[in-house]
């Protein structure tokens, strides 16, 4: 039998709480559902990125020729560099 989860004041005292305790004294994660949300966004942050213009002008060629905006060819190639590096990493 699990343990009843207290009531809490306030997300602090919750937080509080959570930092310290074992979630599997209170919670039968065997009966958890995995859930998908399809609206949720990822966060994002803006930043600022200086390239040659040699470089900005074929990044925006290549976008051009796929039929989408550079910047988000851009965030692509970022992703996938990143992929990449962190599984030989």
């Amino acid at each position: 039998m699990k343990k009843q989860i207290p009531k809490f004041k306030n997300e602090d005292e919750e937080r509080e709480f959570w930092s310290k305790a074992d979630s599997t004294d209170y919670v039968d994660w065997s009966k958890g559902k995995r859930v998908v949300f399809p609206n949720l966004k990822p966060s994002v942050k803006t930043i600022s990125l200086r390239l040659p213009e040699s470089l900005l002008e074929e990044l925006k060629m290549l976008a051009n020729k796929k039929d989408v905006p550079y910047q988000s060819l851009l965030k692509v190639y970022l992703a996938e560099k990143v992929g990449e590096e962190l599984k030989t990493a």
